[in-house]
C-alpha cells in the first residue's frame, strides 16, 4: 500500500468536495475552486470530514497512482483553503522588478526590460529594499500554476554558477564554481 495514498485528507469546515461520476473532484473554497479529472483505477470517498483515496485493484498502474491522486487532492484542498506563496529574489547589480495589475515588468541585465504577463489566478508584489536584494512574492490558490509560473519567472535568468547573479527562489543555495584563476599552472 502506497505511504502517501493511504493517507486521509483532512478537509476544513470552510471547504466543499465534490466526487462526480466520471472521477472530476471539485474542491471549493474560500479562494477559489478547482477542478481536476482522476484515473478511474483511483476511488474516492468522503466520510465526515476526511476523504480516503483508494484504488480499484493491485496492478503496477494504479499502485503508482495511488499517492499522486491523493497529492494532488491534498494540494487542491489546502490551496483553497490557505493558498501557496513562492519568494523569488533577484541577485545581481542593476536588477529591478515592478509588478502593475497582472504584468511584471524586470531588468535582468539585459539590453531591454522584460515584461512578463502574470496569469489572473496568481496575484504578485514586488518589494526593493535599499541594501537588499529585489524579491517577488507569488501567492495563488493552484499549487500547479503557482510553480509552473515561478519556474518561467526563474527561467529568464537562472543563477549562474560563478558570481551567483540572477533569479533565484528565497533560501536557494548556489554552489559557486573557482573559476579561472583556480586553474593549475
Amino acid at each position: 500500500m502506497s505511504r502517501i495514498g493511504k493517507l486521509p485528507i483532512e478537509v476544513p469546515a470552510n471547504v466543499k468536495i465534490a466526487v462526480s461520476d466520471d472521477n472530476i473532484v471539485t474542491v471549493e473554497g474560500k479562494l477559489g475552486k478547482l477542478t481536476q479529472q482522476v484515473s478511474p483505477l483511483i476511488t474516492m470517498k468522503v466520510e465526515g470530514n476526511h476523504l480516503l483515496v483508494g484504488r480499484v485493484d493491485e496492478t503496477q498502474e494504479a499502485r503508482s497512482k495511488h499517492g499522486l491522486y491523493r497529492s494532488l487532492i491534498a494540494n487542491m484542498v489546502k490551496g483553497v483553503s490557505e493558498g501557496f506563496t513562492v519568494v523569488q529574489e533577484l541577485v545581481g547589480v542593476g536588477y529591478k522588478a515592478s509588478a502593475t495589475d497582472n504584468l511584471l515588468e524586470l531588468a535582468l541585465g539585459y539590453s531591454h526590460s522584460i515584461l512578463f504577463e502574470i496569469p489572473s489566478e496568481v496575484s504578485v508584489v514586488t518589494v526593493t529594499e535599499r541594501g537588499k536584494n529585489p524579491t517577488i512574492t507569488l501567492k495563488s490558490h493552484d499549487r500547479q500554476l503557482l510553480g509552473q509560473v515561478a519556474a518561467k519567472i526563474r527561467s529568464l535568468r537562472k543563477p549562474e554558477p560563478y558570481k551567483g547573479k540572477g533569479i533565484r527562489f528565497m533560501g536557494e543555495v548556489v554552489k559557486k564554481k573557482a573559476g579561472k584563476s583556480a586553474s593549475d599552472k
